[in-house]
């Protein structure tokens, strides 16, 4: 007589079954790319639904030009209604650095473009002549004197004050 399964007929165990979803795989690296999709624009792993991921990727987006504008006012104000499409555009791409430095950069690429209003312009100055900043690094306080000219104004920091300057014939230029 042979030996055979305790319950004849029954077969083999059913394999446990398999979860419903994205296949298994490494959590950390699923993570990531859900986190690269939803700040710099990455394809949408598998799994997830694209378009509530791309409302998650637009709310993340407001959430921090809401951040920026707190630490740059001026520069938000100046832009105005454009504001959010502007911000939008500049950080679909790029992973937040910290607000202050999102802002900073997105100040400098419109300061390149011409496209920095006055009193943004202004703030910039101000920035620069109290902080060092290279944009690879965290701002840091300026230890020496530095002078920087806004849109009609001058902004000198010395011993650690700064002081702005208006510039005559420039307090009732429009748009200021």
């Amino acid at each position: 007589m042979t030996a055979g399964p305790e319950h004849p007929g029954a077969g083999p165990a059913p394999a446990a079954p398999h979860p419903p979803g994205p296949p298994p795989g490494d959590l950390a690296a699923r993570q990531a790319e859900l986190v690269a999709a939803l700040v710099t624009g990455a394809p949408v792993p598998p799994g997830f639904d694209e378009r509530l991921v791309g409302i998650a990727r637009t709310a993340l987006l407001r959430k921090r030009a809401g951040d920026v504008a707190r630490h740059w006012p001026l520069l938000a104000a100046g832009l105005g209604a454009d504001w959010p499409a502007t911000f939008a555009g500049f950080a679909a791409t790029r992973p937040t650095r910290g607000s202050l430095r999102d802002g900073w950069d997105l100040a400098r690429d419109l300061h390149a473009a011409g496209r920095l209003t006055g009193p943004a312009r202004d703030e910039l100055a101000a920035r620069e002549a109290t902080w060092h900043y290279r944009g690879a690094d965290a701002p840091r306080p300026r230890r020496l004197p530095a002078l920087r000219r806004g849109d009609g104004t001058v902004v000198i920091q010395f011993a650690g004050r700064v002081h702005t300057l208006t510039l005559p014939g420039t307090a009732a230029r429009p748009g200021r």
